[in-house]
């Protein structure tokens, strides 16, 4: 079985002057991030590696709570940064067969188009939410019986978790 986990980056600021992949998190998002890590360790999620898009935003997420999901190999991904789900789907079937449990770090639209894309089976409510909406913080868990991450694709997944921030604290929002 494999696991792939998509985290959307906690919320981010938008200051004046800085360049969109430079934007940082906002004082919602630096609360959030290590809520949500806490949460899916909780879970009892251990991702094996992680590809995370090279946004500030996104390594900032990372860092925030790579610790509490006991710091897995780390891959900056640029492939990711605003990227469409086909390329972030080609980018998850190149990550090694070894690693059994794969977490993105990344940006919507194209993570919430990836996760609603693969979930082809779950839990109606949440499937439902899923293809409705994919807020910042938020993560799938989408589970595959493929053996390697190159076999993986629309509709082949079985969706196990889909939390929002709001899920864990209605005062975090998203």
């Amino acid at each position: 079985m494999r696991r792939l986990i998509l985290l959307r980056h906690a919320k981010s600021d938008r200051p004046a002057g800085v360049a969109d992949h430079e934007r940082p998190l906002n004082p919602r998002g630096r609360r959030a991030a290590p809520a949500v890590g806490a949460h899916v360790a909780e879970q009892g999620f251990r991702p094996d590696l992680a590809l995370v898009s090279t946004a500030a935003r996104t390594r900032e997420t990372w860092e925030a709570i790579a610790a509490a999901l006991g710091n897995p190999e780390t891959r900056w991904q640029r492939e990711i940064y605003e990227a469409p789900a086909q390329r972030i789907l080609d980018v998850v079937r190149g990550a090694p067969d070894a690693a059994a449990t794969v977490i993105v770090v990344g940006h919507n639209p194209g993570l919430g188009d990836l996760a609603a894309s693969l979930a082809g089976e779950g839990a109606r409510k949440d499937l439902a939410r899923l293809a409705t909406e994919f807020p910042t913080a938020a993560y799938a868990v989408i589970a595959f019986e493929a053996e390697g991450w190159g076999a993986i694709g629309p509709g082949q997944g079985r969706l196990e978790r889909f939390v929002r921030p709001r899920d864990i604290d209605p005062d975090l929002g998203g």
